[in-house]
């Protein structure tokens, strides 16, 4: 990093959205930072090295890969700024080839989903416990891989599939009865929603909670911002401006929130979900998630 003030370089680990394709091709830029891009394909990938060894500067996380990074005390901070979001319900499907299951018949279910702490599948169980009553305890859940953080451990209803065996693999098979999965969902004869109509389910959702629930934030390296807390306001500005060129649909819920207010309830319960998961070693509240963002921001933050 180099220590000219003029001209700060950061590395960054961003996906390429609408919104922030113009921070990447510099189309939106700050004259006094640059910022040089890893293309970390998918981008989760790029989430345990900056959670683990704060290996970028900027770095989109995932929230619960965030939360579980503050619960361990790791040097990265939070932005108030959400770069993806979207509706959870149709995430987890099931082998319809194999027979009709349902919401009602969960319980002793097996459920696949790539790790237990994937933000993703924190979702997809927050919705089927608070709006569906069915106890996440009682599924058997199997994963593929561990959390981002080394330090967190699976709760004991979880278990690891065997090396080399593959989720959809599994879920053809009838190995699986249903699986949560994000980005991947595939589309093939056979594979259905768990939940019927998954749009008008989460649009009754929608309706109590007002908020998009939160999948991808980006957090910086403390001791980026401690040394240069120009930088923070900079790249907070930066992210501003590309939401800023991509219109809005009218009617539609904000998918990108930005400032403390805006984050503060969905935080605030999405906190709550994760308590209930067994996802954080300990309490964490919105104040102290956000406190290092806010003493440099000031009111920008809110």
């Amino acid at each position: 990093m180099s220590q000219d003030l003029s001209r700060l370089r950061l590395s960054a680990a961003l996906k390429t959205y609408p919104h922030t394709s113009g921070l990447k091709s510099g189309a939106i830029a700050d004259p006094s930072l640059e910022l040089v891009f890893s293309e970390v394909e998918p981008i989760h990938r790029a989430f345990a090295p900056m959670a683990r060894t704060q290996a970028f500067d900027v770095s989109e996380l995932a929230i619960v890969t965030y939360l579980q990074a503050k619960a361990y005390n790791k040097p990265v901070v939070l932005l108030p700024a959400v770069v993806a979001a979207r509706f959870q319900q149709g995430c987890i499907i099931y082998n319809a080839q194999r027979g009709k299951l349902s919401v009602d018949n969960l319980s002793r279910a097996r459920v696949g989903v790539r790790a237990y702490s994937q933000t993703t599948g924190m979702w997809v169980r927050a919705i089927l416990a608070q709006t569906y009553g069915v106890p996440v305890e009682t599924i058997d859940w199997v994963t593929f891989e561990g959390s981002h953080l080394e330090e967190y451990r699976d709760p004991p209803f979880v278990r690891r599939a065997a090396p080399g065996q593959e989720l959809l693999s599994m879920l053809r098979a009838g190995e699986l009865d249903a699986a949560i999965l994000g980005n991947d969902l595939p589309d093939e004869p056979g594979l259905e929603t768990l939940i019927p109509d998954p749009a008008a389910a989460d649009a009754a959702w929608y309706e109590i909670h007002r908020y998009v629930p939160v999948n991808h934030v980006v957090a910086m390296k403390r001791e980026v911002i401690e040394q240069h807390p120009q930088a923070l306001r900079a790249v907070y500005e930066l992210l501003r401006r590309g939401k800023a060129s991509v219109a809005a649909t009218p009617g539609k819920p904000d998918k990108l929130p930005f400032g403390v207010t805006a984050l503060r309830a969905p935080l605030e319960e999405i906190l709550e979900f994760c308590a209930h998961q067994k996802l954080l070693p300990r309490s964490l509240s919105v104040d102290e998630i956000f406190a290092d963002c806010i003493e440099v921001l000031g009111d920008a933050a809110l």
